[in-house]
């Protein structure tokens, strides 16, 4: 499971408006590069990478006041004067270049989704106020969308990959899942070899001190979220001391390893879940019945059912299986704004129309009418993951934890438990592996997490925010993947007070 915060951005039902924080203390003023700034040295940089360090942007208009650029990175920072490769990069200029700050650096997590498209969106994700008083740049991270992007799968492999049955039950469905994930572990390798072992988190956070430099920018000043919050700590504990400020919302826990990862998404997913029937059963016509728990097992049974015998989906080709139910179901726990598309859509589907829950799950997956992927989320989605932790040997591990999995979140367990199996046949190598991120010496870092979080559960902003040397919790109490402008009156002006003035939130504030 992934951010999806393309879609969150679109969704048009209100969120929770919840009131009541007060900010902290004033930390003290970052170094950036606007007017308003104060003087401080530049970072040290190696004589091997000055020619990137060095390097200008040149901006073009591309359309809607946007400026687009590129900005050269080593494939491999080992061999900084070996082959490179340019990343994608644009600019929304500070609405108010007096009172400029700098650059505000965003990553919408995935891994695999497109810093550009999100920064395209700033109207939605970030304030109006901090609008004015930063650039705000995304760039496409290694491999992804128009940074000489990885083409591992051909869209009808995707459509294999992501219709598959999610929860094998025999020796034949098993053989047929590591198949398809082996496939695509070589359709990754085939398609670039010398980036696809380069793609990891280590690698990108490099590039954005890079992209820092190249931007005129003495310190990064981020907002991350979901998987952009795991790309920011790993920045934070490459370059403590270049960061400016620094927001992670929707937080990783970066000493988690694959297995504990899957396992938190697992219970996250399911406490999300419960939360959709329990919202559903006080309703009129709610599909699921009257009883919470009832309504988990009509859920459950659907899940079986399309596992046994897929529904029509519109589409002759492409039936509703179980693998694209849960997807369709999967984006619902994301926002609360899908929740009345979810209610109607599962309606239909217990009446043997999986139409509704097919659009659900098309959006979830970035498919487009036409059959073709707007970028290649999923694919990239593993060529990172892959190298970032290492997992079990195979299948024979994944059924060993299969009962805890299942015991902890019947609806999800099974799903999140299978997920890691690409990985475990993967080409490459893991090249990084779990650990603590302190920190030392940078400037208060804020962490938001979200109670009922699904995909980057409430427990990981705590564990992050308590392992840095200085971080700064905000708990918003809701549901949802991420919070900040997300619904939450409070939680957007604790974060904007400390990405304008510097201010720490209070301790122990929740929203």
């Amino acid at each position: 499971m992934r951010a999806r915060p393309a879609v969150l951005a679109a969704a048009t039902a209100a969120l929770l408006l919840l009131v009541g924080c007060s900010g902290g203390d004033e930390a003290p003023e970052p170094a950036a590069s606007g007017p308003n700034a104060p003087s401080v040295s530049a970072p040290a940089v190696p004589d091997a990478l000055s020619t990137y360090y060095d390097q200008k942007l040149s901006w073009t208009d591309c359309g809607d006041g946007y400026q687009c650029s590129k900005l050269t990175v080593p494939v491999d920072y080992a061999d900084p004067s070996g082959a490179t490769i340019p990343l994608s990069v644009i600019k929304l200029p500070a609405g108010k270049p007096k009172q400029r700050l700098g650059s505000l650096v965003v990553n919408p997590g995935g891994p695999g989704a497109s810093g550009v498209d999100y920064a395209r969106r700033a109207s939605t994700s970030i304030s109006a106020a901090t609008r004015r008083a930063y650039d705000v740049v995304g760039f496409d991270p290694r491999g992804v969308a128009t940074s000489d992007p990885l083409e591992c799968l051909t869209d009808a492999q995707t459509d294999t990959f992501i219709g598959q049955d999610p929860t094998p039950d025999t020796p034949a469905e098993v053989s047929r899942m590591t198949a398809i994930g082996k496939g695509m572990g070589l359709g990754c390798q085939r398609a670039d070899p010398a980036l696809v072992g380069h793609v990891d988190t280590v690698s990108a956070a490099r590039d954005m001190d890079v992209l820092r430099a190249a931007l005129g920018d003495k310190r990064l000043f981020y907002l991350g979220k979901s998987y952009g919050t795991y790309l920011g700590a790993t920045y934070a504990d490459l370059f403590p001391t270049n960061i400016g400020r620094m927001v992670l919302d929707g937080a990783i826990d970066p000493r988690l390893s694959a297995r504990e990862i899957d396992l938190g998404q697992a219970k996250g997913f399911e406490q999300a879940t419960r939360a959709f029937v329990a919202d559903c059963v006080d309703r009129s016509g709610c599909p699921l019945g009257s009883d919470v728990g009832r309504g988990m097992q009509r859920i459950q049974g659907l899940l079986a059912s399309l596992d046994a015998k897929p529904l029509p989906s519109g589409d002759p080709s492409r039936p509703l299986t179980e693998g694209w139910g849960s997807y369709g179901i999967a984006l619902g726990m994301y926002d609360k704004g899908f929740w009345p598309s979810l209610r109607e859509a599962l309606d239909q589907a217990f009446s043997r129309d999986g139409r509704g829950l097919m659009q659900l799950a098309d959006m979830y997956a970035d498919r487009q009418p036409d059959g073709t992927y707007a970028g290649n989320g999923t694919p990239a989605l593993y060529a990172v993951n892959c190298l970032d932790r290492p997992v079990g040997d195979g299948a024979a591990d994944v059924k060993a934890e299969l009962p805890t999995f299942q015991r902890a979140a019947p609806t999800w367990g099974g799903l999140l438990a299978w997920g890691e199996l690409p990985c475990t046949s993967w080409p490459l190598p893991a090249t990084g592996k779990p650990h603590a991120v302190t920190a030392p010496g940078s400037p208060p870092i804020v962490v938001v997490g979200t109670t009922r979080d699904p995909a980057t559960p409430y427990p990981w902003a705590q564990g992050l925010a308590e392992q840095l040397s200085d971080g700064h919790l905000i708990t918003y109490r809701g549901d949802g993947h991420t919070a900040y402008m997300r619904g939450s009156r409070c939680v957007d002006k604790a974060v904007d007070a400390y990405l304008l003035r510097g201010t720490k939130p209070k301790d122990g504030l929740t929203c």
